[in-house]
């Protein structure tokens, strides 16, 4: 028999936040929480973005090996490049909902990314970043959303994000219209928490996990009026305004937490996880701007083209697509979420970009120059790091994985705008992912007001699996962390090496399932609505 196990996602949480809250009593329960369990900070992966970091809580295997880079996927035809959005069928390695399944538990998972279209657990899914439309038939089993839609309030339409609110409150809106626009999320939310007490009602789930990504919005949008060391002097009455809707955000979540530990009952196991953390972001850094100026990038001239060149050009600029001259152009990024710069490289001899021979000493010289970047405002250098692909996303799925991948200074995202100038910095500090997220558990076998060592958010699978009573595939990358279980735990309850994890395609995907362009595009709005794509 299972050990029953709550896993909660929290999409950009991070301590910074969270311990300031708690300490103003705006989250009692966590607060409480904390003091009952143990707690960590928990390392994301290099790239601190949702669907790689999510993909790896969910598998145990860092991006390379999963294969899951970035929110869109880059094929190259001719001289354009074409972006299509990751679904499940692109994930390269078993999934814990898959892990507990085949082994006779009872799963459910919702509002994951990178969820559709739904594998067919025993259990329920009801998949993250699915546009109103769809939801039915990303559901598994499908049944399940005609019980769903008896929910009171039920409405699918709010599970997708409001556009026109995002793109405004991305641009920056007077407190009135900031009200809505957090008020929609808190809905959101609501709804999500209404779908898992529903799907939990419905009898023994030994993994049941459900992910809130609201926060991650609210510190995108409202960093600065939550941390106090942004703060230049005091608040104005606005921004206080402001302040106290975001706060409310999460007095609800700290009311849905509550509720959601008291309906797993006393002797579950119950994990709170974040994929990534954050923090202020002072900096931008235009790449492609830079690599123009040092002759790594040349656009085409549009101003020589006729009408239905530049109309396709266009199209597929609004695409979130690039066009750039590929007979001159030998590196480029190609998405903000990305952090990553790609080296065009010629497959023959006859073949335009950077002959094979010549890799290496190409990207080492980009690299080294990356690196001395400065930002002229402070006369400081603003690449922290860059890494290669191989050291970035080692594994046998990395082929999507940019060239170069860079940690800014401040952990901001890049801007792929051809606008100057190429380092600039910001009118003011803008929430971004820092590597640093939450891990916080509680329940029988958890030590009590502890804080372990920093880990990796590859080592969750593991602790789920050993939660659950299951062995750890010895193919698996992450471990059991010491200080996470107490000894008398590990004691009577050994660690359990098991055979390596299934390969994908041996748990089925049901039915047929083909993205349109109009989902696509939906989604590809929201991410732009957030900056993380442009």
């Amino acid at each position: 028999m299972m050990h029953p196990t709550l896993l909660i996602g929290l999409d950009g949480a991070t301590f910074t936040i969270l311990d300031i809250l708690m300490e103003q009593g705006v989250m009692p329960f966590l607060s409480d929480f904390v003091r009952q369990g143990v707690r960590a900070e928990l390392r994301s992966t290099v790239n601190p973005l949702t669907p790689p970091a999510w993909t790896t809580l969910m598998t145990g295997r860092t991006p390379g090996n999963h294969g899951i880079i970035d929110f869109i996927w880059a094929e190259q035809r001719t001289t354009d490049h074409y972006f299509t959005l990751y679904n499940f069928r692109d994930i390269q390695c078993e999934t814990i909902w898959s892990m507990v399944s085949r082994q006779g538990g009872r799963v459910c998972s919702l509002n994951f990314p990178i969820m559709a279209p739904p594998p067919a657990v025993n259990g329920f899914v009801v998949p993250g970043l699915v546009s109103w439309k769809h939801l039915r038939r990303s559901t598994h089993p499908q049944e399940i959303y005609e019980e769903l839609k008896t929910i009171p309030d039920f409405n699918p339409r709010e599970f997708a994000w409001d556009f026109a609110l995002e793109k405004e409150a991305a641009k920056g809106v007077p407190a009135e219209e900031f009200e809505n626009w957090v008020y929609f999320h808190r809905r959101r939310e609501q709804h999500w928490f209404n779908i898992t007490r529903q799907i939990m009602s419905k009898g023994q789930l030994d993994l049941a996990a459900i992910l809130f990504d609201g926060m991650d919005k609210m510190l995108h949008i409202g960093w600065r009026l939550l941390d106090p060391a942004c703060f230049s002097g005091t608040l104005s009455d606005e921004d206080n305004k402001v302040r106290e809707h975001i706060l409310g955000y999460f007095r609800d979540l700290d009311g849905f937490l509550a509720d959601l530990c008291e309906m797993a009952g006393p002797d579950a196991r119950v994990v709170l996880a974040s994929d990534h953390g954050f923090g202020p972001a002072y900096e931008v850094f235009r790449v492609n701007t830079w690599l123009e100026q040092e002759g790594y990038l040349v656009w085409k001239d549009l101003e020589s083209s006729d009408a239905k060149t530049q109309q396709s050009v266009q199209r597929l600029v609004d695409q979130h697509f690039v066009h750039l001259d590929w007979e001159k152009t030998t590196a480029y990024a190609r998405s903000t979420t990305s952090n990553g710069i790609y080296i065009r490289q010629a497959k023959s001899g006859n073949d335009f970009g950077v002959p094979a021979d010549k890799y290496e000493v190409f990207r080492n010289e980009l690299r080294d120059k990356l690196l001395k970047v400065e930002n002229p405002d402070t006369g400081r250098t603003i690449v922290k790091q860059v890494f290669t692909r191989e050291e970035a996303y080692p594994g046998a799925n990395n082929g999507q994985a940019p060239d170069l991948t860079l940690v800014m200074r401040d952990h901001s995202f890049i801007s792929i705008l051809r606008k100057e100038p190429c380092v600039a910095t910001r009118p003011h500090p803008e929430g971004t992912h820092y590597p640093q997220g939450v891990f916080i558990a509680r329940g029988p076998g958890f030590p009590q007001g502890v804080t372990a060592s920093e880990f990796s958010i590859c080592d969750i699978t593991p602790i789920l699996l050993y939660s659950l009573g299951l062995p750890i595939s010895e193919d698996i990358e992450g471990r059991i962390p010491p200080g996470v279980f107490e000894e008398a735990c590990l004691k009577e309850t050994p660690i359990r090496k098991g055979p390596p994890t299934l390969p994908p395609d041996s748990y089925a995907v049901q039915g047929a399932y083909h993205t349109s362009s109009d989902e696509e595009n939906a989604i590809m709005n929201q991410m732009k609505a957030l900056g993380y794509i442009e």
